[in-house]
């Protein structure tokens, strides 16, 4: 009986130690400027990117200026993300955070989405947004709330959400991000304008339409 209770003692000590093991590593130096590509056989690469050398690391790799401006909302969706992350920051490489600002027109729509590799919390500098995400199979309940300037509300990793400027003038929001690179999945560009298409019979089965519209909203997105 104890050497059950002993082997099965160490089988969940070998299973918590496999899922510590996978998660992200911590930074083991300073930081890891990002380079978008290496010159030498000496680079390292760290997480997605090359690092630069220390010795050559200035303040301008931890700088970005410009969010003080205004996204243009002129699209069909009435707004506009500024993003943040390593590609505009490159000391951000290994640090494990990001931010945007969105910049909403009256009746401005940051569609449904999800960020694959980070939760977001958004602040509300400016009008009235209506937010929210859907939690998994299979409840799929909707958690959505009205925000006013001043008001934070938190989307968690991998799940849908939106924010949606239900106010009369524009609304401006800031995110940060728990990711270097996020990434971001638009559900509607996604699903209808993939390339190549997805055989419409599926999306007609899936999303229970009629083909003719399938393949309308894949000539739209597309």
């Amino acid at each position: 009986m104890q050497g059950v209770q002993l082997l099965l003692a160490i089988s969940l000590f070998t299973l918590l130690f496999s899922f510590a093991s996978a998660s992200d590593p911590s930074p083991l130096q300073d930081f890891c400027v990002a380079l978008k590509d290496a010159k030498n056989d000496d680079a390292v690469f760290v997480n997605g990117k090359f690092c630069k050398d220390p010795k050559l690391v200035t303040a301008q790799d931890f700088f970005f200026s410009g969010l003080n401006v205004p996204g243009n909302t002129t699209n069909q969706l009435g707004s506009k993300v500024t993003p943040v992350n390593v590609e505009q920051i490159p000391g951000l490489n290994t640090l494990g955070i990001s931010l945007a600002r969105i910049d909403y027109a009256p009746s401005g729509l940051n569609p449904p989405h999800t960020h694959p590799r980070a939760t977001e919390i958004l602040v509300l500098l400016q009008g009235t947004l209506s937010v929210g995400f859907v939690t998994s199979n299979p409840d799929h309940r909707l958690i959505a709330k009205v925000l006013y300037p001043g008001d934070v509300f938190v989307f968690p990793v991998g799940l849908i959400h939106f924010q949606f400027n239900i106010g009369k003038t524009n609304a401006v929001a800031f995110a940060g991000l728990s990711s270097q690179n996020p990434g971001v999945i638009t559900i509607a560009n996604a699903v209808f304008g993939s390339k190549p298409h997805f055989n419409p019979d599926v999306l007609s089965k899936a999303f229970q339409l009629d083909k003719n519209v399938v393949t309308r909203l894949q000539s739209r997105f597309g």
